[in-house]
């Protein structure tokens, strides 16, 4: 029995592709903001502070 590769399967594959890419950038930017920004970037407030402040907290990352 023989396969036959469809065209549609490698624009499926390359959708995914950038999902997953898109997707670990969201992720390293959210882990910059959060864990080593220290307020440079996310100057919004106290409040925001205090956000990335529990965030490193609740990771385990050091802030002290």
């Amino acid at each position: 029995m023989a396969v036959v590769h469809s065209p549609s399967g490698t624009a499926e594959s390359l959708g995914a592709i950038v999902l997953t890419v898109g997707v670990i950038l969201l992720a390293l930017l959210t882990l910059y903001l959060v864990g080593f920004d220290q307020g440079v970037i996310s100057r919004s407030g106290m409040y925001m502070h205090e956000l990335m402040h529990d965030g490193r907290h609740l990771l385990g990352l050091p802030c002290h």
